[in-house]
């Protein structure tokens, strides 16, 4: 029998929650199998079996665990039952035993073990499951479950629970708790404002259009609004280091180098992994790098190094439909830009009233290390950078080089 304990997640983490056992107490494991997932205050990251064998879990899902504590047992002298896999046909153990299922084209998502077994005893149609998220566990099923059972009897449901007044209580997550102290925190701490301005994405859409699928075959990813947006913003940045900076104590400091947080939004909450020296990539590194970290961000894989640092932060409310925000500030960054939906809108050009693909930005800033002038001037350049992205965004090159 061996001893599971928790691992630190990371500096100055001392403890996490249990939030999902992907299996079930008495189960058989495989070496190298997740069979739990930990929350801490920053990150969502699996506990792996060190060796095959049956497990015994010794605490809850829910459960808050100080790190280096037990959390389960595995006996390695345990064999699987032969019963268990008599159950199934073939294809039901081979489905049990998988880890990964092609979606599509560059897409695949995880199943767990435990998720595959109740797919199976409970004739899911696994494309029910797809728009969950990349990984898909026992709850999620589970969900399924659930709305299958409302849908059928919907009718009747609905009649009882007209005048309902129920109330559902959850435990806040650790990484909750932490986003929620930060927010408070910033508001406390700050003396945040946000200026505006709108940018005509014509000449964006345009681009994306002309040469999106050359640059998929090229990177195997497609062309985004975020790596035009980032790339404007590591120049701006360049030109307007007070929006890049920090406070530390009684010192301001100015980063030489630009990492980029880019807000993701995830079954978790809000997380902002990090795009490091994005100042020194191409768009295709940079395409690449956003969707890897979304991906990880989804499927609950981000550690700990991804969410490190950061000295400026893009978010994208317009993916919902928002029109316009003030987007909260990320500590101990001073800086944060806001992007929203694109809406077709009638503007003046040359004289003359022209329909538009139009963008609202908000830039909300840190004003105890950011002068006004500053946070007007940063937030137009972006703009001048966007509208007219052949100057300085490609370096003048033709947009099939970049």
């Amino acid at each position: 029998m061996i001893e599971i304990k928790i691992p630190s997640p990371g500096e100055s983490i001392t403890e996490v929650e249990i939030s999902n056992w992907l299996v079930e107490n008495g189960d058989y494991v495989e070496k190298d199998q997740e069979i739990a997932e930990i929350e801490s205050d920053k990150a969502t990251l699996p506990l792996i079996a060190p060796e095959s064998g049956k497990i015994e879990i010794i605490v809850s899902s829910g459960e808050t665990i100080r790190v280096g504590e037990i959390a389960c047992k595995i006996d390695i002298n345990a064999k699987i039952s032969n019963s268990k896999i008599k159950k199934q046909n073939p294809e039901e153990v081979k489905d049990i035993d998988s880890q990964e299922i092609e979606l599509g084209e560059n897409e695949k998502v995880r199943i767990s073990p435990i998720a595959a077994k109740l797919i199976s005893d409970n004739n899911i149609d696994i494309k029910d499951l797809f728009n969950k998220s990349k990984r898909i566990g026992k709850k999620e099923v589970e969900d399924v479950i659930a709305k299958k059972s409302k849908e059928a009897y919907g009718t009747f449901q609905d009649e009882e629970s007209t005048d309902s007044r129920s109330i559902e209580r959850k435990k806040m997550s650790q990484l909750r708790k932490k986003i929620s102290e930060r927010l408070v925190s910033v508001k406390n701490e700050t003396a945040m404002l946000t200026t505006f301005n709108e940018v005509d994405m014509t000449e964006i859409m345009a681009i994306r259009k002309k040469y999106q699928e050359q640059f998929t075959e090229k990177y195997g990813t497609k062309l985004g609004y975020m790596s035009f947006f980032t790339k404007a913003v590591t120049i701006a940045l360049n030109e307007f280091p007070a929006i890049n900076s920090q406070i530390d104590g009684n010192e301001i400091i100015y980063p030489g180098y630009a990492d980029i947080g880019i807000a993701v939004q995830t079954p978790k909450g809000l997380m902002v992994p990090v795009v490091r020296n994005a100042e020194n990539m191409t768009f295709g590194e940079l395409e690449i790098k956003i969707k890897e970290l979304a991906d990880k961000g989804r499927a609950g894989r981000i550690s700990i190094d991804d969410l490190k640092g950061g000295t400026f932060t893009i978010t994208n409310g317009g993916v919902f439909g928002s029109m316009l925000s003030t987007p909260i500030l990320n500590p101990p960054q001073s800086g944060i830009l806001g992007m929203h939906n694109i809406m077709e809108r009638p503007v003046a050009i040359n004289g003359k009233v022209e329909i538009r693909p139009m963008m609202y930005l908000a830039l909300s800033y840190d004003h105890r290390t950011i002068d006004g002038k500053d946070s007007v001037g940063f937030l137009v350049k972006v703009k001048e950078l966007l509208e007219a992205p052949y100057d300085e965004l490609f370096n003048n090159k033709n947009a099939d080089e970049i």
